[in-house]
């Protein structure tokens, strides 16, 4: 026990555990996914619900005693379908099964095709109302919708987030039209559609997001950045969230942006929101820094957004500080620069930890590897270190107070 306070007081651990701040760490990605399946184990309404027909959905449809008006039949774009010895076509879509039951026994008694038929109507393909779930989960889908469905159920089905996913969740939503009554003092009230001449209304126009702009590839040899480069450096701009209340780049539709981690911390339901047919769930990917070597807890920590930047002492603290037989002098970030060349710098932790030396902020990606005692050269197969991080290592997220 002495040796590890002799140890804390060598390498400044009390200074490691000031830089933590407000940053703690929290759950793995797969006790998220556990969480996350728990709270939608319940959510399944047990109530019959009535399926609403929409375009593209297959409808096997029956006729008692009737076999020539039995098919199968796929609801066209325009809602409609045609059924054999019936010259028009029928308009299905906003229908449960039942009501086109009705419907389709009316038109074939009112074309003197069948005396009181009975008709059976049951969707065998959902095709209407899809839910496309994409970014960082397990395996990105376009979700068939039988059901209600809220946002946490979609994401279980895609089977949870992946490793680097963010703590946000955006659902892009297409803008509903609405009729807008024009009143003429000559002729009275009419009713035209956005987009029809008229001007549109004061809250549909927006001006889309600029696109994030790549970086040109250099042909040039890397150059391999000193330690000051890397203290100043900045790090990738976080991507942009829009607010429930503005349109992306298509003005046609809305986003709305939802704390993951406050709905499945606080388990506000009102965050678990009901989707909408044609929905697009988005879960941002995240930057993950990597603490390796001679560190109590090492692993990967997901940068989740820019509250709070990591720097080298936040993620030792962060690892759960430095072993006894740390070489602190020899410690080593692995970077990759804009060309995807690994870069390897040298890093006197031992000054930083003293304040004689800025403290460095880490970049998504990046891979603080401090060697110790048994370790022959610091930077002995670095690209090895870089490989082989993968699935061996446990991947951390962050908690922010």
């Amino acid at each position: 026990m002495s040796l590890c306070v002799v140890a804390a007081s060598l390498f400044g651990v009390p200074s490691i555990a000031r830089a933590q701040q407000n940053v703690t760490v929290g759950e793995t990605p797969q006790q998220v996914n556990d969480r996350i399946r728990t709270l939608t184990m319940g959510s399944r309404s047990s109530a019959p619900h009535d399926y609403i027909i929409g375009s593209g959905d297959l409808l096997d449809i029956s006729v008692f005693d009737v076999p020539e008006l039995s098919k199968e039949v796929r609801v066209s774009q325009t809602g409609t379908i045609s059924l054999p010895l019936i010259p028009v076509r029928l308009h299905v879509t906003g229908l449960s099964e039942s009501q086109a039951e009705e419907k389709i026994a009316e038109l074939l008694e009112a074309n003197g095709l069948v005396s009181h038929p009975e008709v059976g109507v049951a969707v065998k393909e959902h095709r209407s109302q899809p839910i496309t779930v994409v970014g960082a989960v397990q395996h990105p889908m376009v979700y068939q919708a039988d059901r209600d469905v809220n946002l946490l159920e979609v994401i279980a089905e895609a089977g949870g987030i992946s490793n680097d996913a963010g703590d946000t969740v955006i659902v892009t939503r297409r803008r509903v039209m609405s009729l807008i009554e024009v009143v003429n003092p000559q002729t009275g009230p009419t009713t035209v559609a956005p987009g029809s001449g008229e001007p549109p209304p004061l809250d549909s126009a927006a001006t889309p997001e600029p696109m994030e702009k790549k970086a040109d590839a250099s042909p040039q040899a890397p150059s391999f950045p000193s330690v000051e480069d890397m203290a100043h450096a900045s790090p990738p701009a976080t991507p942009a969230t829009t607010d429930a209340n503005s349109s992306p780049s298509n003005p046609d539709s809305t986003s709305i942006t939802i704390n993951l981690n406050d709905l499945l911390e606080t388990g506000d339901t009102r965050n678990n929101i009901l989707l909408h047919a044609g929905d697009v769930v988005t879960v941002p990917h995240a930057g993950i820094v990597y603490v390796l070597g001679a560190v109590t807890r090492p692993g990967g920590f997901v940068v989740s957004n820019d509250r709070t930047q990591l720097t080298t002492l936040k993620v030792l603290s962060l690892a759960g500080g430095l072993t006894n037989i740390a070489k602190t002098q020899h410690a080593v970030i692995i970077r990759k620069d804009d060309t995807g060349k690994q870069t390897e710098t040298q890093v006197d932790l031992k000054k930083v930890l003293n304040r004689q030396s800025e403290d460095i902020t880490m970049h998504p990606s990046d891979i603080l590897f401090i060697p110790d005692d048994r370790t022959k050269q610091a930077l002995i197969r670095t690209a090895e270190i870089a490989l082989g991080i993968g699935t061996a290592v446990a991947v951390f997220r962050l908690a922010y107070h």
